[in-house]
């Protein structure tokens, strides 16, 4: 029997590379009933979607818990915990088909405010969350403390969780600068960074009523701004309507029912 040609072997041989190495992709667990009802109880997101959204929504959500890990540390977690942290990874990113947070692991919730050191009891603790990077390069802490009051009623314009998201956004073009420049056209770049100073400046003169937090970087202000768009957008649109308009074409979101 004659053998086959090298020209031949080789496709067969990267075929069957291909199928040893490839990552099976992970299995997605549907949401339950009990889940359904505590979106729809807790996150304003959701509970203003219509069904088909909904829908949509929840499958985002299977597949958030899919791909990352949520650890509780020093605490108990709980179903309302993990369902809270995988709504503010969907909010941001609900405009965009297919998005997956590929420069996130896992999550670590703390049961409250921590330091630059993680440590979440004694000491000056004002941290409520953060993306990690060096040797934390790949994870997010949140305080479930911080995580909850985001998603309560008195709240206001604030909520931690979606602002850490939003930084991973940030991030995803490898630079954490406020110019999420995967999702955004080239030509909007200098409109938004003029805008985010001109901002900065009526909160440093108290002409704004935006979190003075935003004044920290532009990574902050898009931060700040974008729990903002989420949390209060009927208030952003009024007050603040170029923001609004910015801020709908990055995230491909419309939160206002025209």
């Amino acid at each position: 029997m004659n053998a086959l040609p090298l020209a031949y072997l080789v496709p067969i041989f990267l075929l069957t590379l291909y199928f040893i190495l490839r990552k099976k992709k992970p299995a997605i667990t549907p949401l339950t009933d009990t889940d359904k009802k505590i979106l729809d109880d807790y996150v304003g997101f959701y509970h203003n979607l219509d069904s088909t959204e909904k829908l949509r929504f929840e499958q985002k959500v299977a597949e958030f818990f899919s791909t990352v890990k949520i650890e509780p540390v020093g605490l108990e977690m709980t179903t309302l915990d993990e369902l809270l942290i995988a709504s503010s990874a969907v909010i941001p990113i609900f405009g965009f088909g297919d998005w997956q947070y590929k420069n996130l692991t896992s999550v670590l919730l703390y049961p409250d405010t921590f330091d630059k050191d993680f440590q979440f009891e004694g000491g000056d603790r004002k941290i409520m969350g953060m993306v990690g990077s060096g040797f934390m390069n790949g994870q997010m802490i949140l305080s479930r403390s911080a995580l909850r009051h985001g998603f309560s009623k008195s709240a206001g314009k604030e909520n931690t969780a979606i602002h850490e998201f939003v930084h991973l956004l940030d991030k995803s073009d490898g630079a954490t600068d406020g110019v999420p420049e995967h999702l955004m056209a080239h030509e909007y770049t200098l409109p938004w960074i003029k805008m985010m100073h001109e901002e900065m400046v009526k909160i440093e003169d108290n002409k704004s009523d935006i979190n003075p937090y935003a004044i920290t970087n532009q990574a902050e202000f898009f931060a700040v701004v974008s729990e903002y768009f989420f949390e209060k957008p009927e208030i952003l649109k009024d007050k603040h309507p170029d923001l609004y308009h910015a801020l709908s074409r990055i995230f491909a979101q419309n939160p206002i029912s025209e």
